[in-house]
This record gives structure tokens, sequence and C-alpha cells, in this order.
């Protein structure tokens, strides 16, 4: 249900404390404080059949006899009476349940979950928890949780599962006096999710940035879309526990071994655009920072210390985490050498010397505050006994401008004597931190998260004429298999199906005995290798089954050698013959491994990394989440160690890199056509100056799946292939499709074809260009969210041109789908085709399968073409309230599922 209810589980006007107690030091009286205490503007009710009044409230005997119904509920109850008091609730119109109590989870407590989800259903009561500490949303006066402390109202939402995640960061927070604006504990999570909470915060006016602490997180595709879509709006910084798991998920090939679920997750938090730190330390700097609203625009620091040990030390933090020191210019110079004394460092890091006085700290920032190549400036201090903490950091508070050129970060380092400093910088609005190296850090955080979002935006170049797999052919290859009863495909097989996605393969023919691979040998020429085949084997070289470099004439012999050492340590193993293929000199490139694993949690994902038999020891991978394009593959490629080999050094070219992520690209396309295909390994991808080949592939095929189960199991959906249709008008033939990233330069293309009147009827306001970042924004979409059908006609008559795009329709989904809004544009050379009409219906179509209640739109007064085909198909019309000139027209469609 995403995003139902939950105004009004984050901020109600009324609440119940069922499970209210008087009783010092029980969980029921420490929450009916904290509601009283917390300032709820309604009225606290509480309920307890054993008291009339509680703490000066009236307590009830039971939800009947309540005077109204109360918009949330807090329950702290024996968990078999919970699901019979939510349904009382659900019946009276509460609207959600803050479940404390525990007891729901575990496999022996199946039966009582299911009768809590069944209990709400009717009243659609959303429930957060069970096992949970509560939510908190200061500034609505609602503390409905039993925390020791009660949080100031503030921009900063945290959201975790464990309760005592919540209370250290209230302890944190307190004598810092950062503020929240939710903070939420989802304990079991049986209903309120990660991804319902993120969806909802994406567009909370009072939320400017979020903090996870995950354990773990449910409904992957959910989580994706919420995820991808509150990054884009602010800033979410996530914690996740469990890095080192002690029980890795089994699997058969090198992938499935690598491919570890913390790799995943992390995979999933970099492609939702999230910046994932590692600690509750970097979490707590981080979310310093955010409160205090710090966005550096890059990586260059400019540092100033009165020592320069300290100065030494941040200076190395910032280079192992990526970041650059400012390059000081001549006016910079000038500037302190006019301030300081003639022993200052004359660089950056600023050293003004141990001795330096509050003054000469006031004149340094001055002066560096305006560098114009520093991104940042850091301002160090360790105690000496010539001059006060508190007087240097008082001068650098005063020296400030009121909205400094760049973002300016302290740290003053010790204990004794630095209370009051630090507390003039958070007074000041200045982020300060214990350490010179968590000030880098956090720091660095910032700019790898504003990396993040630039890498993500960044336009692929099109593929279209230089990928088009053979489907069908690789179809049949995995039909033929399983109905053999065959759970992995031949190499042969394996090797025809990466040829039918384009990707390049050495020639191998499989032999059915020791002769025929000589006889194959000798027709090849020159030397080959030769490996063993057998469906009872995982890994080859393991038995000795794989021979390299073999001589035509060694080769029917060590075939022989292979059926011997096979039956010798393998009896039962079935041989079926011998893979014979040209060897590849493996000293002309680099041994790579590529492939495919399904995950528990977020489903296929793609592997790359350094490659070769100690694959394993080497640790050199990375995990990417389908679908890919080839920017997503090329920043894949560039967070392995192997990257800085594959660009070439001294007298080794580098790599055709294009090819390599070409071939992750065409991976990932196999796995999104083939829902069959659970797992596969190429190892090695040997890649050169001349391209990238399989050595060798291994492809295991999962039991048949259904189409929508097929679909479903990909974290992201990918291109809906199945919307392209070809229009014919007028003589013209148009293809519509959904949009793609790679049409960004088409899509600008059209706006400027645009007349002023064609934008002020889809802006509203006038606009004389489309930005790279808006343009990425409105052609990189969440298939699961939002659609645009672009009309499409080649640019040039023959179609070999570039597509130009000559009319959009966009339909943008509510999280629970109960409402969408529609923005059409087409351009004005096409008017009398009916084009449009046939847009909007394609679009009503599309949200009508996807079940959503109503669709909406904003028009204006004087568009009249636009409202006569609104009125055409049926809308009903209404003047905006809040936008003078602008109509407001809704079609109801039926219903967005429950």
């Amino acid at each position: 249900m995403s995003v139902r209810n939950l105004d009004a589980l984050i901020k109600p006007s009324s609440v119940v404390l069922v499970g209210a107690s008087e009783r010092t030091g029980s969980l029921g009286r420490l929450l009916l404080e904290n509601l009283l205490a917390a300032g709820l503007p309604g009225p606290v009710y509480a309920l307890n059949p054993h008291y009339e009044s509680l703490l000066g409230t009236a307590c009830y005997a039971d939800v009947a006899a309540l005077p109204r119904a109360p918009v949330i509920a807090v329950i702290a109850t024996p968990p078999e009476s919970v699901p019979d008091t939510v349904a009382a609730l659900g019946a009276r119109g509460t609207r959600a349940a803050v479940v404390i109590s525990a007891g729901f989870n575990g496999a022996d407590n199946t039966a009582l979950r299911e009768r809590l989800l069944a209990a709400a259903r009717p009243g659609l009561v959303r429930i957060m928890g069970p096992n949970c500490l509560g939510v908190m949303s200061p500034g609505a006066g609602l503390d409905a949780s039993f925390a020791h402390l009660r949080p100031r109202s503030g921009g900063i939402a945290f959201i975790a599962q464990s309760g005592a995640m919540i209370t250290s960061i209230l302890d944190w927070a307190a004598p810092r006096d950062i503020g929240f604006s939710v903070l939420a504990s989802l304990g079991d999570m049986v209903d309120v999710d990660f991804g319902d909470m993120l969806d909802y915060l994406a567009d909370d006016r009072d939320t400017r940035a979020i903090l996870m602490y995950v354990e773990a997180v449910t409904h992957a595709r959910k989580f994706m879309s919420a995820a991808r879509a509150a990054a884009r709006s602010k800033p979410v910084i996530v914690v996740k526990a469990g890095r080192h798991a002690a029980a890795a998920r089994a699997a058969a090939s090198h992938t499935g071994a690598l491919a570890g679920s913390d790799a995943v997750y992390d995979a999933a938090f970099r492609r939702a655009g999230m910046l994932r730190v590692l600690t509750l330390e970097e979490l707590f700097d981080a979310a310093q920072t955010l409160a205090l609203g710090h966005r550096p625009r890059g990586p260059r620091l400019a540092i100033l210390t009165n020592g320069g040990g300290i100065g030494v030390l941040a200076t190395d933090a910032l280079v192992d985490h990526g970041g650059t020191l400012a390059e000081l210019s001549p006016a910079t110079f000038a500037k302190l050498d006019e301030v300081l004394p003639a022993t200052w460092s004359r660089g950056n890091p600023v050293d003004i010397i141990g001795d330096a006085p509050p003054e000469r700290y006031a004149a340094a920032v001055e002066a560096l505050v305006e560098e114009p190549d520093a991104d940042a400036l850091l301002v160090l201090n360790c105690p000496t006994a010539v001059t006060s903490p508190d007087a240097a950091a008082a001068a650098v508070v005063d020296a400030l401008p009121a909205r400094p050129r760049v973002s300016v970060l302290t740290s003053w380092v010790g204990d004794a004597g630095t209370e009051q400093p630090r507390a003039r910088f958070r007074a000041r609005g200045v982020p300060t931190y214990e350490s010179p190296e968590d000030a880098v850090t956090a720091f660095m955080h910032m700019v790898e998260y504003q990396r993040n979002q630039l890498a993500l935006l960044e336009t692929p170049p099109s593929l279209r004429r230089s990928f088009a797999p053979e489907r069908e052919r690789a179809a049949l290859l995995v039909e033929t298999a399983r109905a053999a009863g065959r759970e992995w495909l031949s190499e042969v097989e394996a090797k025809a199906l990466l040829d039918a996605y384009g990707i390049a393969t050495v020639p191998t023919r499989l032999a059915g005995d020791a002769a025929a691979a000589g006889r194959i040998a000798a027709g090849f020429g020159g030397r080959v290798a030769l490996k063993i085949v057998s469906p009872d084997l995982t890994h080859k070289s393991d038995v000795g089954g794989v021979a390299l470099d073999l001589p035509v004439d060694q080769v029917e012999a060590s075939a022989r050698d292979m059926a011997e050492r096979l039956r010798a340590s393998h009896p039962r193993a079935r041989l079926e013959g011998f893979a014979v293929q040209p060897m590849v000199d493996l000293r002309s490139g680099f041994e790579l491994i590529a492939g495919i694993v399904d995950d528990r949690l977020f489903g296929p994902v793609v592997l790359f990394g350094h490659g070769g038999t100690a694959v394993e020891l080497i640790d050199d991978t990375v995990i990417a989440l389908p679908p890919l394009n080839l920017a997503l593959a090329r920043d894949a490629i560039s967070r392995t160690r192997i990257a800085r080999l594959l660009g070439g050094y001294r007298n080794v070219p580098p790599v055709d890199l294009d090819a390599v992520a070409l071939t992750l690209v065409r991976l990932s396309q196999l796995v999104i056509d083939l829902a069959d295909v659970s797992e596969l390994d190429i190892n090695p991808l040997l890649a050169s100056a001349d391209g990238a080949v399989a050595l060798d592939a291994r492809v295991r095929i999962a039991p048949a799946r259904a189409g929508a189960d097929a679909q479903g199991r990909l974290a992201i959906k990918p291109y809906p292939r199945e919307l392209e249709e070809t229009i014919a008008r007028d003589g013209q033939r148009y293809l519509l499709r959904p949009i793609m990233p790679e049409d960004e330069p088409a899509l600008v293309r059209t706006f400027s074809r645009l007349t002023p009147e064609e934008v002020r009827f889809r802006f509203f306001v006038p606009r004389r260009l489309l930005d790279h970042l808006t343009a990425a924004r409105f052609s990189q979409i969440d298939y699961d969210r939002q659609m645009a059908l672009v009309l499409c006609q080649p640019a040039v008559p023959d179609g070999q041109g570039d597509l130009e795009i000559r009319a959009v329709v966009r339909l943008i989904e509510e999280p629970d789908r109960a409402r969408a809004e529609f923005a059409i544009v087409v351009e004005r050379s096409l008017a009398g085709q009916g084009l449009g009409t046939l847009l909007m219906e394609r679009i009503i179509r599309y949200a009508r399968e996807r079940g959503i209640g109503e669709i909406y739109g904003e028009v204006l007064a004087d568009n009249h073409r636009m409202l006569r085909l609104c009125r055409e198909l049926g809308f009903a019309e209404q003047v905006s309230a809040h936008e003078p000139g602008v109509l407001h027209v809704t079609l109801k469609l039926g219903g967005a599922p429950a």
C-alpha cells in the first residue's frame, strides 16, 4: 500500500494508547508519559478496563467506549490480543497502529502475523512494527515511543529496524542540538517497511535528509523505486548491518560464491543513489553535516591549521577518500602573505603556526573562504598554552560571512577545553568533528553523494544500431536443455547462447570421444584447448579436466588421460565428451570474469572483476543490478582494482573498454529476456585492445517461470518492450515506444523545435532550453512508477539516421497507484492527424492495466485544443483553487489495488 495512511501515522490529530498503565517503570506508563508530554494538539486517550483515568487523562474500558475514533493507536498488550484490537480500531475508523508488542516473529508465530494483517486489511489500517520502539514526529507533537529522551524538531528523518539505534542517535543528538522531522523504529516490518517510509519522506516538506539503519529490506522492487525517488530529491544515507555474514549462500559457480548478500546490498544502494557509510560514527557525522545544510560542490578542500601534524593527518585522510587539496590562487597567497608571519607554510594545508592568536585565525579564514579553487574549508585547532581554543573558535565564527561561498567544517582536537568551542560552531551552524579524519570523512561522504547523483544521470550512448539479440534462438537453447532434463547447458550450448546476444566467443566443438577430439583439433590447425564435458562437474580444472596449449598430435592421448582421471576420482560422473577450441594466447590480454547469479532478495545481478583460476583469492569484483546501459557498465568496471591495468601501462596498450562494457550490457539484457537463466559464468573473459572474448562459459537454468513471476524477479523494472508499436498516419510511419535514457539528446532537440506557446502550455512558464539535469530526469525514468511514451520518426527518409521524437505523453503514478498525473506535448507540425488522441488513449489504457484509480492533469484555460481532447475522452473539469487560469482535469478509471 506504500504511503496510504502514513500521513496519519506520522502527523496524527488524535491517538489512543492500548495497554496504558499507572505502574511506575512499566511500558504502558512510559508510553503514556511520552504521549502526554510531547504536545500533540489533539486528544490523547488511554485504554485499560481497570482505570477510569490515568495521569490526568480519561481512560476507557475498550475500543467501543472511546468517544470518537482515534486517528492512530499505540498498542502495548500481549501479542495474542493485538489482532482483535486492530480489527476493532479499524471498524471505528482508526487509520494506523504502532504495535510495540513483541512475539510475532519466527516460524512459530506465522499464524499470529497473518491474523494481524487480516485484521488490519478491512479498515486499511497501517501497521508499524510489531516489536518496535515506536515513532516520533517532534514538529507534530507526537512521541509514540518509550524512548528516554524527547528529540528536538529539525530536518533529518531517521528510520531503523532497531529501537536501540533510535535511542542511540537521540543520545548523540541531544547535546549537539540536532533535531529531527521523524524517528521511526520499524521493528518486524509486517506492513510498513523501508520502501513505504522512503516514499513518504521523499515528499515530506519537513524532511531535508534521510538517515537509515538497515538490517534487511523487504520487497526489493518497491524498495528500489522508493529509494531512487527519495535520493533524487534529498540526501539518503544508510548504514547496513551484517557486512560479514557468517553463512554465505552456497553456489555452484565462481560467480555464485562471490555474490555475497552484502555486495548485492552495496550495489542496490549505489544504484538507487543512496550513500552508504560503514559505521554509526560516520552516520552521526553525516547527520551533523546534513543538519546544518552543507553541500560541497566538489572534492577540493582547503585546510587551515595551527599544527602541521594534524594538517598532514587531514591530508592523508583526504587522499585516501579520493579528494584533492585545493590549489591556492595567487590572490589568496597575496592575502595570506599580508596577514600571516613569514614562517607560514606557504601552501595548502595553510599552517599558521602553533602560536597563532585568534586574530590570525580570523584573517586566514577571511582569505580562504574566498578561494575560487576550493569547494570547502576545514579549520583545525590543536590546544596550546599560548592561546585559548575557545578564543580561536570565536574568532573563526566572527570571521565567517553570513553565507560563505564554500562549505566550512571544523575540528577542535582534544577533549578538555573543546566543549565550548564546539558549542559555538553548532550555534553558528558550522559542522564540527572530534578529529580531522572524521571531518574529512564527512566532507567526502557529501562529495561522493553528489558524484553518485551525477553519475546516475549520465546520458548513455545509444545501442539502437549495434545490439539486436537473437531472442528466439537463445530461448530454444534453454528449452532444449530443459526438455532433456538438464540443469546445465553444455559448453557448446553456453557459448551459442552468448553468441545469440552478440558476446564474442572462441569457436568450440563437442567431441564424443578421444579420437573425435583429435580429429576436431586437426581441423582447427595449430594448438588447442581441451576440456572435459560432464554435467556432474562444477569446476573442470579441479579434476584435471582442462588442458591448454596442446599440439594436435597430443590431443587424443590427453583426452584419454582425462577420462581415466575422471573415472578414478569421480566414478559416478557422466562423461559426455570433450570440448575442443583453438588456443588463445592469454598473454595477449587480461583475464576477467563476468557473470549472472540470482540473489534471494534482489533477483538477478551482474558480476564483473578480475578473473582466472585464482578469482576468489584475488577478490576484485563488483556487483551491478540490471538493467545496465553503457554508462552504468563503465561505472561498474571503474570500481575494480584491475580497471587501472585495463587502461594500459608502460608498453601494454589499453584494452577496448567499450567492448568489455558492452559485454556486461548484453549479459544484463540476456537475463532480462531469459528468466530461466539462474546462473551464468564467463571465466575467463579475455580483454585486449582488440576486444573481449569469452573463453569459457557455464550456464545454469532454473525451473520454468510464469510471465509475471519472470518479470517480477528483477529489482528494477526493465524497459517494457511489449509497449512498442508501429503507427501509420497520412503516409508516414512512426514508432511508439517507452522513453529510454539514451533519448536525452533527441528530447532536447524536440524541445528546441517547440514554439513559445507550446512550451508555455506544457510547462506553464516560459523556458528557453532543456538543461541536461532536467532532460536526464525526463528520460531516465523508473518504469515501475512512471511511463513516458514517445512518438519517434527517423530523421532521414532511409531510416538509418537518429530517431527524432515528435510527441511525448507521460504518466507519473503515486506510490499506492490511487492516482497518476499525465502530461502530453505534440509538435504542432503533426496537428490534425489524431496523434494526440492516440497517445492519450494509449496512456489511459496503460493506466487501466496498471490498476490506477484516477488520472489527472493541469491544463491552462487558454489551451483550447487540450481541453477539447480531454472532454472528448471523458475527463471532468474543475477550476484550480490555487492557480488562476488553470483547470484541473480528472478521469476515473476504476480503482487502485488495496
